[in-house]
């Protein structure tokens, strides 16, 4: 009888850690749209992008007229990002469940249209990939490990947008496209977001999944504890403007 009561007690607490486990952070999370960055609009774009911040020339984010001209706009002065009011992060997730984790140094800027409207305007993100902070200090160094983020080749990963547009998936007040170098492979990627241009400040905040393996992180976990390969990426910047 006490066997029969332990497995009573016992099978309702398996059924619930097993759901937690395979609970999916990514699951109602918008999807980034990853496609090949576009080498000829880099090579059309006016001599005047080279003036924008970290490294703004670089490839339009597709091969489409509409990205092209909008890389290739002049944009308003940048505003620094804030790092101590921004936050820059992710949750990964396997089987047995979840982490989240974030990056205490990056830099950027946020930049309006040249007629001071978001759309148009510009997001700059770099990321010292070594600044990698989780709830265990074992997982940080495994992350920044040749098996995952391999810090040691590549330190750095950044983004700079080549179009704001209006509107945008799950409630997002915009599209953001734009070109995204990490771990060494760099890719087009789209996503919605909210991001707002006033006197006060310009901000940007998201949250989208991205699939690691578009970017060669193919490390797949153990055997019994396979890591997912969607990876939910969140940004929520803030520039403030000085008067």
């Amino acid at each position: 009888m006490k066997l029969v009561r332990l497995f009573q007690l016992a099978a309702p607490l398996a059924l619930c850690l097993a759901a937690t486990a395979c609970e999916d952070p990514a699951k109602d999370k918008p999807r980034a749209t990853v496609a090949p960055t576009s080498g000829a609009s880099a090579a059309a774009a006016p001599t005047g992008a080279a003036n924008l911040p970290l490294g703004a020339s670089s490839a339009a984010a597709a091969a489409t007229p509409t990205v092209a001209a909008a890389a290739a706009a002049p944009t308003g002065a940048g505003v620094p990002i804030d790092v101590a009011s921004s936050t820059v992060g992710f949750i990964g997730s396997k089987v047995t469940g979840k982490h989240e984790g974030k990056f205490e140094k990056f830099s950027g800027t946020l930049s309006p249209s040249a007629d001071g409207k978001a759309e148009g305007g510009q997001v700059t993100i770099e990321i010292d990939m070594n600044s990698v902070k989780t709830d265990e200090a074992k997982l940080d160094g495994h992350l920044k490990s040749p098996d995952l983020f391999d810090t040691t080749k590549f330190p750095t990963a950044k983004f700079v947008s080549t179009e704001i547009k209006a509107g945008g998936d799950k409630g997002a007040t915009h599209t953001v496209t734009g070109d995204l170098d990490l771990h060494g492979v760099k890719k087009s990627i789209s996503f919605p977001a909210t991001v707002t241009v006033s006197d006060a400040e310009i901000t940007a905040k998201t949250e989208f999944v991205l699939n690691r393996k578009d970017f060669s992180i193919i490390y797949p976990g153990k055997p019994d504890d396979a890591i997912r390969d969607d990876v939910v990426i969140k940004f929520d910047v803030k520039a403030p403007r000085k008067k």
